[in-house]
Parts: structure tokens; sequence; C-alpha cells
């Protein structure tokens, strides 16, 4: 249980930051689906470039971090 604790203390900043952004795109992806479903098809362009760009941004830099938290050890 204590080792629990402990690695999520010593989560990376890196890994923290891809995880929010992967979270955000994730979020915008949900927006862009409902806003579509619900009849709008022309959507703003922020709104989709943050679905398409954030999401992968998010999960790269979590695998980074997941690699670079790795090869520490």
């Amino acid at each position: 249980m204590e080792t629990a604790v402990r690695d999520t203390a010593r989560k990376s900043w890196l890994m923290r930051l891809g995880i929010a952004l992967f979270a955000l795109g994730m979020l915008a992806v949900i927006v862009v689906f409902v806003l579509f479903a619900a009849g709008l098809e022309d959507l703003p362009v922020w709104l989709s470039a943050a679905a398409g760009v954030i999401t992968p941004l998010g999960l790269g830099l979590g695998l980074i971090a997941l690699v670079r938290e790795h090869r520490q050890r």
C-alpha cells in the first residue's frame, strides 16, 4: 500500500502533463462527437484542432515520460 503512495508521489511532471493533456483532448473529442450528433456541422476549427492535436500530444508525452522513468531505474 505504501509503495503505491510513493509511486504516485514520484510521478514526473512530464507524466502529469501528458495525462492532463490527454484528458483535455479526450474531452474535446467527446464535445466534437456530441455537437456533431446534435446536428451541428460547422464546428469551430479550434475545437477540431484541439481534439486532433492535444490528444496525441498528451499520449506522446506520457509515453516519453514512461520510457524516461523506466530508463532511470
